[in-house]
């Protein structure tokens, strides 16, 4: 099971030391998970590490490619509240 941590990921390095089976790379734009090491923590801890810890919402991805922190998951603002807020400030 190999999780992806996309380019919204801000490389704040919370989740590096968290990663049980050290899959976590960095690089310049982001951190990457080598899928071959990634167990997505199966038989360590009941979540994903990285993604327990990530505050970015959306920044990782499970096997599927589902955000394992959709929007609002974090804050819990709903995508749309959050869309018509952002129109909002945008009109003024």
């Amino acid at each position: 099971m190999a999780l992806e941590i996309i380019e919204s990921c801000v490389s704040c390095h919370a989740c590096l030391a968290l990663c049980p089976s050290q899959a976590i790379i960095e690089t310049r734009p982001h951190f990457l998970i080598d899928a071959g090491k990634c167990s997505g923590c199966l038989g360590d801890f009941a979540d994903a590490q990285c993604a327990a810890i990530c505050p970015i919402e959306g920044a990782i991805l499970d096997e599927f490619g589902v955000a394992m922190n959709p929007p609002g998951s974090l804050t819990g603002i709903p995508p749309a509240r959050r869309a018509a807020a952002q129109a909002e400030i945008a009109a003024r």
